[in-house]
């Protein structure tokens, strides 16, 4: 299926494939990076186009998440998971205000699945992190697994490549 989504969008170039499909949820920049190395793309340009684009729906959903989760709390298909989702969150309230921060720069950074910048963004509105928080938070994870990725794809002696 991925490999499909790309061909469709490599029809405008590698790089517009490699920007849509880093806004697709759950794929993000984790599934174009990997794509742009098996393309044999650069890795220098991989790696800032799948950033911007993974970051571009963040801001809004930092600002509607909230909206979103509730309307999918009400949904037959998605209400219990939003539920425990939510619930679960808040039962470890205590250990989100002392390691937030961190914890969600981590959650995002880790390229598991399951993670990124749309479940960071979630896990930043379901707990009421300020926006700026929330925003920096998870563009430092976009950045940490983008460059674990980038390492993982194109080996960490072709990503030192430029500097040398």
């Amino acid at each position: 299926m991925i490999q499909k989504l790309f061909n469709l969008f490599s029809v405008l170039g590698d790089r517009f494939a490699l920007f849509m499909i880093s806004l697709i949820p759950l794929i993000e920049e984790r599934g174009a990076i990997i794509f742009g190395a098996a393309r044999k793309m650069p890795w220098y340009e991989v790696l800032p186009i799948c950033i911007v684009s993974n970051m571009l729906p963040v801001p809004f959903l930092l600002v509607f998440g909230m909206k979103i989760v509730r309307y999918l709390k009400t949904t037959k298909t998605f209400g219990p998971f939003f539920t425990r989702y939510e619930e679960k969150l808040h039962a470890k309230g205590d250990a989100v205000k002392k390691y937030g921060f961190f914890a969600l720069t981590m959650f995002v950074g880790i390229p598991v699945p399951g993670t990124g910048a749309w479940s960071g963004s979630l896990v930043s509105t379901i707990l009421e992190f300020d926006f700026k928080k929330g925003f920096l938070s998870i563009l430092l994870g976009v950045i940490m697994a983008g460059i674990i990725l980038t390492l993982a794809s194109y080996g960490v002696l072709n990503f030192l490549r430029i500097f040398i």
